[in-house]
C-alpha cells in the first residue's frame, strides 16, 4: 500500500474547504435595504470594486471584472434604477460617465461587503507581497483549470 502524495493531502483539504467557503459567503445576507433587489455575485463584485477603489468608468469596471463593457453597462443600469448606483459626468471629460455607489446605499453596501474585505486583509496581512501574489496567482490558475474542464 502506497502512502498518499503530499499534494494529494492539500488537494483533499482544498476540495473540502471550497464548498464551506462558498456556503459561508452565501449566508452573509445583504442588509434589509438591499434584500429586495435579488443581487447576484456579479453585483457583489461590481459593488466591491466601487467600495474599495471608488468611482470608475464602465470601461474601467469592465476591465477589472474581465467582462464586456455592455455587461457592466447593463448591471449599472439595473442597479441605477434601483437607487443603488449613480452615474455622473466626469469633470475632466464630459463625454465620460463615472459610476459610483449612491449615497443612500453606501452604508448598507459597506455593512454587507466590508466583512469580506476585512477577512482577506486579516488573512493576507502577515504575508509578504510575494506570498500574497502567489496565493492570488494560485487561485487564478485554479479558476482557469476548472474553466478549461
Amino acid at each position: 500500500m502506497s502512502t498518499p502524495d503530499p499534494p494529494d493531502d492539500a488537494v483533499r483539504e482544498l476540495i473540502m474547504l471550497f464548498p464551506r467557503l462558498v456556503s459561508r459567503a452565501k449566508r452573509i445576507v445583504p442588509p434589509a435595504q438591499l434584500q429586495a433587489f435579488n443581487l447576484a455575485p456579479r453585483h457583489r463584485s461590481l459593488m466591491s470594486l466601487l467600495l474599495l477603489d471608488g468611482p470608475q468608468t464602465v470601461s474601467q469596471l469592465a476591465d477589472r471584472l474581465e467582462v464586456a463593457p455592455t455587461t457592466v453597462s447593463l448591471l449599472v443600469s439595473d442597479l441605477s434604477r434601483k437607487g443603488v448606483l449613480i452615474r455622473h459626468e466626469d469633470d475632466a471629460d464630459r463625454r465620460r460617465r463615472i459610476v459610483d455607489i449612491a449615497p443612500d446605499a453606501r452604508d448598507a453596501i459597506s455593512e454587507w461587503l466590508s466583512p469580506f474585505a476585512a477577512a482577506w486583509r486579516r488573512t493576507l496581512a502577515p504575508l509578504t507581497p510575494a506570498e500574497r501574489r502567489l496565493i492570488v496567482d494560485t487561485l487564478l490558475a485554479y479558476e482557469a483549470a476548472v474553466a478549461d474542464g
